[in-house]
């Protein structure tokens, strides 16, 4: 039997980021992932750092959408620090194209609701964005730029939180699948993983669209983590000739430059279950949209295609904070948002377990909501 202070269940971004910021108050951390850690949804996903709202669904999350870029640099900083390996961090901004014929209408609701919720807008016209961007197509109706925008590369950010915990002590099993939670009366102690028996002070289920699956045989635990998987298909590119040089994205399609002369494209939103296929539907959907974005990418080689699995919640918010276990908290349901809300994630997480409390008023993300809501329904 082993013993540590935290074991966190999900080796993706937000629970590797999570490790690496206990790591640094020397906790001892086990990351305890059912597979390869850092290979669903966290390698699956387009890397815009956009705190902006998809959807209304979304108005509540934007200050931690907000808090968690301005804190971003600083996260990859330290993470670059300690790991000794450099992250695809890129601050260019993102070129939001509205189609028409009711682009400028749209474009000055979306000004509206950026003033209204203090993020940068710019309105531009379509010759200052075809200046900024010569591959864009003929169907803008409209443009402006958000210059506070950025990417980062999931994929190398992924490894570089990965190494940066381990280089902090933090011990990442693969191939270690969770089996059951250890409860002793209000107490979370621990869990079972591939037939081994772990002690911990604190256990944090970051396991994505998997979290509902994790204690499948303990009805206790379902309430508390009714996540969903969300299939989103992507296609990577190697550019020809003209190639954007920022984020180009419209209500359709997103377009997002990487370095080397490469870009991917998305994506789907699809209730497929637990089916990570690429389908003929999906990527017809994704290049048909990102040509009418930007028609100048029609000679671009398919490098790769792949489809992830999001981890959606019944409202659309992540599941954060403490359970009414002691010792058990949860770290999932991000949605379209977890690369963003990793460096959020983390702190927050870091600061539940040492501090007891937060600096960020996460009351509205946490799982105990929809307990209380069932509650509500029973009363009616």
């Amino acid at each position: 039997m082993r013993s540590f202070d935290v074991a966190i269940i999900g080796g993706g971004l937000i629970g590797g980021s999570i490790a690496f910021e206990l790591s640094t108050e020397n906790l001892r951390v086990v990351i305890l992932d059912r597979q390869e850690p850092g290979r669903e949804a966290s390698w699956a996903a387009a890397g815009m750092l956009s705190p902006g709202p998809d959807s209304p669904r979304d108005l509540p999350l934007v200050p931690l959408m907000k808090e968690s870029l301005r804190i971003y640099p600083e996260f990859v900083g330290r993470v670059e620090d300690r790991s000794g390996q450099l992250v695809d961090f890129v601050r260019d901004g993102t070129l939001q194209i509205l189609l028409a014929p009711r682009g400028e209408f749209e474009r000055d609701a979306l000004s509206e609701e950026y003033s209204r919720l203090e993020l940068p807008f710019e309105p531009l016209s379509l010759d200052a964005a075809r200046h900024l961007e010569p591959c864009l197509g003929p169907n803008a109706g409209a443009a402006a730029f958000l210059p506070h925008e950025a990417t980062v590369d999931p994929r190398s950010l992924t490894r570089a939180v990965m190494a940066a915990a381990q280089r902090g002590g933090v011990e990442i099993r693969a191939g270690s699948t969770v089996t059951s939670l250890m409860r002793e009366r209000d107490r979370c102690t621990g869990v079972v993983a591939a037939n081994e028996t772990i002690t911990a002070r604190h256990v944090i289920v970051a396991a994505g669209c998997f979290s509902a699956d994790v204690a499948p045989s303990e009805t206790w635990f379902a309430p508390w983590v009714p996540t969903r998987p969300v299939r989103g298909q992507m296609v990577a590119l190697r550019l020809k000739g003209i190639a954007p040089r920022h984020v180009l994205r419209s209500e359709r399609s997103y377009i997002v430059p990487r370095r080397g002369g490469r870009a991917v494209a998305g994506s789907t939103l699809e209730d497929a279950g637990f089916d990570k296929q690429v389908t003929l539907a999906g990527m017809q959907q994704i290049l048909r949209a990102t040509l009418d974005l930007a028609p100048a990418l029609a000679d671009a080689e398919i490098l790769e295609t792949w489809a992830g699995l999001r981890p959606g919640t019944p409202d659309d918010l992540p599941i954060l904070g403490p359970t009414s276990i002691e010792g058990l908290l949860i770290a999932t349901g991000h949605f379209r948002n977890g690369i963003l809300l990793a460096p959020a994630t983390a702190r927050l997480l870091r600061e539940w377990i040492t501090i007891g409390r937060t600096s960020f008023d996460a009351e509205i993300f946490s799982p105990l909501r929809f307990a209380r809501e069932k509650l509500r329904a029973g009363a009616h």
